[in-house]
């Protein structure tokens, strides 16, 4: 059996303590001193969960292309630089690229990402080829192939997904939106949609989806976040991204407010899968976030979010953990 000892994060903060673990299982949780040398000493948290992926274009940043720093020329959809090269792309480019990234997530620790997939059931395949071999948990939100709604390929996205992630309100017909919306809601399924990004829209128009996240909000106003927090819908900020095109996310007023902020990545050709990466941005640009704040916020909020098993480092649970150096939440071990 080896330990790993220090301060372990729970649902009630950080306490003194150690793990055992062997085959993958925590079999013993102890506080004091450890029984043997650890393999490693520091913050002992559960593994990361990655809130916004798009890991479908990861195969660009190997492409060295400079890329527009402008949200409708690059993401836009349909026209947008990206799907472009969605379109020109073979399936093994597209799976290869899923692939790097999977790697580079489980190297710094995170464990279950969320996907916005573009692409229809194609898309949905890819990436499931891609993390067939890898030990990753994924929550695949896919989005039809079109600006369009068609019951049928909404029922067949929702019988191989988690659910619907769409771009903003702004690139669809409203009317069409809300019919996914609803479609999804009936099967039990999560929708989600990218939202205020580049511009402010229609909070009520946003809200009347009934969306389980949204993505970005960073042109929301402060009464837009107000409605927010009071519907109960976390906000998944991915500030690398946001960097990119030139904007930075209002943390501090969604901080006072008191929003449910969870982490993500978004665009995989733009900023490296990391969370622990965007932790330490979040950490350097912005000081709403005291450290154990944000990895409470990149683990076990974010678990309850997706709605996913909390019950995590306790024994006899799976061995999904991560240890950081407490200074520089660098990665000194990581379990998965």
């Amino acid at each position: 059996m080896k330990f790993v000892s220090g301060e372990i994060l729970t649902e009630d903060g950080f306490q003194k303590g150690y793990l055992g673990f062997q085959r993958n299982k925590i079999v013993e949780v102890g506080k004091g001193s450890c029984p043997e040398k650890p393999v490693a000493k520091g913050l002992i948290v559960p593994t990361f969960v990655n809130m916004h992926t798009h890991l479908g274009d990861s195969f660009i940043k190997y492409k060295n292309i400079e890329l527009p720093r402008n949200i409708e020329k690059l993401v836009a959809p349909p026209n947008g630089l990206k799907y472009k090269l969605l379109k020109e792309a073979s399936e093994n480019e597209l799976i290869e690229g899923i692939e790097k990234s999977i790697a580079f997530m489980l190297k710094s620790g995170t464990s279950t990402f969320c996907d916005f997939r573009e692409g229809g059931l194609n898309g949905i395949c890819h990436l499931k080829t891609a993390i067939d071999l890898w030990n990753i948990s994924s929550v695949i939100l896919s989005r039809p192939e079109k600006l369009d709604y068609d019951k049928n390929e909404i029922d067949l996205l929702l019988r191989n997904s988690d659910g619907i992630g769409l771009s903003s309100i702004f690139d669809w017909n409203y009317s069409e939106m809300m019919e996914i919306a609803k479609q999804t809601k009936r099967k039990n399924k999560i929708f989600a949609i990218h939202a205020s990004e580049r511009i402010r829209e229609n909070i009520d128009s946003i809200l009347d989806l009934k969306p389980d996240f949204l993505v970005h909000m960073v042109k929301a106003s402060e009464s837009d976040l107000i409605c927010v927090k009071e519907n109960n819908i976390p906000v998944v900020l991915c500030p690398r991204s946001n960097a990119f095109f030139g904007l930075k996310p209002n943390i501090d007023l969604m901080e006072k407010i008191g929003v449910n902020i969870l982490l993500g990545t978004d665009n995989a050709m733009l900023s490296n899968p990391s969370i622990l990466d965007e932790i330490r941005y979040l950490i350097k640009n912005f000081k709403a976030f005291e450290i154990p704040e944000i990895l409470y916020k990149t683990t076990y909020a974010a678990r309850k979010a997706l709605n996913l098993e909390c019950g995590i480092l306790g024994s006899n649970s799976k061995a999904d953990f991560v240890v950081l150096d407490d200074k520089t939440l660098q990665p000194l071990y990581v379990s998965v």
